[in-house]
């Protein structure tokens, strides 16, 4: 990303690095500042920094089994592009296992946390907050789907105590197994 903003915008690596930690605390996403602040495409953008190896990820065909097990629809919703989604499902071993990904793209690249990206994705899809969750590793994008009645789930290392998250775990395998 850092790249990208160096070559888009013609500055050096640590004025790129500045913006990009900018645009993602005021606009959501490093992409969204860049389309916001400077009309940047989005196409290119999200070609560019989504060629990344994924070698480093391994299969995990225990979390293919707890989430194939859950009950209704599963969707992935990403502030990258769907390509790219379907690119991590399948090093992951997940290819198949969700009903449905969407990207950033999907929601007229509005990004999460935006309480309007959450509405076009799940618009499309038919979701009623009220009967979903929504598991996520960045805090601040289960602001909005807890204020519309869903239930949240913060999956990461650090757990982030906030009024908007109702769980917190470090591993999400073992807190779908709990709930199955």
């Amino acid at each position: 990303m850092t790249d990208f903003v160096m070559e888009a915008l013609g500055v050096e690596r640590a004025e790129a690095d500045r913006l990009r930690t900018h645009y993602w605390h005021t606009h959501g996403t490093t992409l969204a500042g860049l389309m916001r602040e400077h009309d940047v495409d989005p196409g290119p953008y999200l070609s560019d920094v989504h060629e990344i190896s994924l070698d480093h990820l391994e299969l995990d065909p225990v979390l293919a089994c707890n989430i194939r097990a859950l009950p209704g629809r599963k969707i992935v919703y990403t502030n990258g592009c769907a390509p790219y989604a379907e690119r991590v499902l399948a090093a992951r071993g997940l290819s198949g296992v969700f009903d449905a990904v969407y990207g950033v793209e999907h929601a007229g690249f509005l990004p999460k946390p935006e309480q309007g990206a959450f509405e076009a994705v799940f618009a499309l899809d038919g979701i009623e907050p009220k009967c979903a969750a929504m598991f996520e590793d960045d805090a601040r994008n289960l602001s909005a789907p807890h204020d519309m009645g869903m239930r949240t789930v913060h999956v990461a290392p650090e757990a982030h105590i906030a009024h908007h998250i109702h769980h917190h775990t470090d591993d999400l395998s073992g807190f779908l197994a709990r709930l199955l």
